[in-house]
């Protein structure tokens, strides 16, 4: 007998899917962490066809991580679920290894079964430590815990980001990196020019068929600049459900590729010669429910206290830039020739500035900032990004008194100097925090040289954070 007809594990259709999941998204807004545990835990028990909860967490530098328990296990004991985070790169270390995995409730996702594999739901996981405490280095945790408290005090910061990636030919092109070689685009179509079924079309359209389905609320998508490029674009959203959507855009993207034997790659700037990579984050602040970025009066018809955060963001530009840009790779993008954000200024024109006022009204009022790249930690650049624009010093007086433009750090090298001589990032982040980050970041850097001359080199590609070789990673 065909094993296929033994199984009868779920599989939704898409167009249910995206009611399902949409539902998700609202109810995360709208009821309390309790009654989502008491409603999922519910359904789980009933619904006979899953097999398995993911549980999905992200490390420090961004990569995002899945462990599969079995439902019935799951059920039983998913108060006390544990995991060695010593294996993870700046986590735990090797004497004090055991980190508790707690589900997120309210973060919760049916699969696409075609693309996920049948049976099987998502969750988001917070991070604790031995003694149940919040573990310091969950930078999801660091997120969702400062957005609570500005919740208190009747803001909600909205996020929508257009992230932006290459389709290569062939499976595990990044492991496989030959400097010599180089990586080869799988289409060499244009800006918005591809015919329907060609290949990057035929990538575009199942990416976002799946976007659509896992609740991201799509509205556009395109082939990019440069030969290969895709973006994919979808609606705002509350800003912990934002960065939650980044690790979802690129894992569901990854699979895609390989399941079509090719690659998708983030990589800021995977080929020289061509426009990178980029994740431009609009970002705006609703207070007591109005746009409080808004003002039709002010000065390019925003507010002062969006002023203050645009001014506040700048400030900081330099020691956040390790945040922003935080691979080798990053900063081959940052080369303005190519509109690339370096210069740490604002503008409602110029896409060489790092923050631009886009065209608005009083809904979409926002600011745009430009010089985030595709492989950052989405929680801790939002993170970085938002405790920034409200709590920094100020630095409007120094930023008009200089005449000259400054510019984002040129090399890892530099933007490890400027982040560790920073106060601000101390305060931002915790001094064993701001530790660990600039080990892993050190641990990179020392493989590049600082000045990366015209070609892609293997070490800035296989010792990536996100795509990093295990077995080289081993021997270090």
């Amino acid at each position: 007998m065909d094993s296929i007809l033994l199984k009868s594990f779920l599989e939704i259709p898409y167009d249910e899917l995206e009611s399902l999941n949409l539902q998700s998204k609202h109810n995360r807004l709208h009821i309390t962490p309790q009654k989502a545990k008491d409603y999922y835990l519910n359904y789980l028990e009933k619904e006979k066809r899953l097999k398995a909860v993911t549980l999905g967490f992200t490390d420090l530098e961004g990569r995002f991580h899945m462990i599969d328990y079995d439902k019935k296990f799951f059920i039983r004991s998913y108060d006390n679920l544990t995991f060695d985070g010593s294996s993870i790169r700046g986590f735990s270390r090797q004497a004090e290894s055991d980190l508790r995995l707690v589900p997120d409730w309210q973060a919760f996702w049916w699969l696409p079964s075609d693309v996920f594999g049948a049976g099987k739901v998502l969750m988001m996981g917070d991070i604790l430590d031995r003694d149940s405490k919040e573990y310091e280095m969950d930078t999801r945790t660091m997120l969702k815990k400062y957005l609570a408290g500005l919740k208190k005090k009747s803001f909600i910061v909205q996020i929508s980001n257009e992230i932006e990636g290459f389709l290569m030919e062939g499976t595990d092109a990044e492991k496989k990196f030959d400097e010599t070689k180089g990586f080869i685009p799988a289409s060499r179509g244009g800006y918005y020019h591809s015919l329907p079924n060609e290949t990057l079309r035929n990538f575009i359209d199942t990416t976002a068929e799946t976007q659509r389905a896992l609740g991201f609320e799509n509205e556009k998508d395109h082939p990019e600049v440069a030969p290969s490029q895709f973006e994919l674009n979808y609606s705002y959203s509350e800003a912990l459900i934002a960065a939650d959507q980044v690790q979802l855009y690129k894992l569901t993207a990854r699979q895609i590729a390989r399941n079509m034997g090719m690659t998708a790659t983030f990589l800021p700037k995977p080929i020289t010669g061509i426009n990178g990579n980029g994740m431009h984050t609009n970002l705006s602040v609703l207070s007591n429910g109005k746009n409080n970025f808004y003002d039709k009066k002010g000065q390019a018809q925003l507010s002062d206290s969006a002023w203050q955060f645009i001014d506040r963001i700048l400030y900081q530009a330099s020691a956040l830039s390790l945040i922003l840009n935080s691979s080798v790779n990053a900063y081959r993008r940052l080369d303005p020739h190519f509109e690339a954000p370096n210069e740490i200024k604002v503008s409602e024109i110029d896409r060489g500035a790092m923050i631009r006022i886009p065209l608005h009204n009083e809904k979409s009022a926002r600011i745009e900032i430009r010089s985030v790249a595709p492989d950052i930690n989405p929680y801790l650049a939002t993170y970085c990004l938002i405790r920034t624009g409200f709590e920094s010093e100020s630095g409007r007086k120094q930023i008009q008194k200089r005449p000259r433009v400054s510019f984002f750090p040129s090399s890892i090298q530099n933007a490890i100097i400027q982040f560790r001589q920073s106060d601000w990032t101390s305060k931002l982040l915790g001094e064993e925090f701001k530790k660990r980050y600039i080990n892993l970041k050190e641990t990179q850097a020392m493989r590049c040289p600082e000045s990366l001359g015209t070609k892609v080199k293997n070490p800035e590609v296989l010792f990536h954070h996100e795509v990093y070789n295990q077995l080289l990673w081993n021997d270090f």
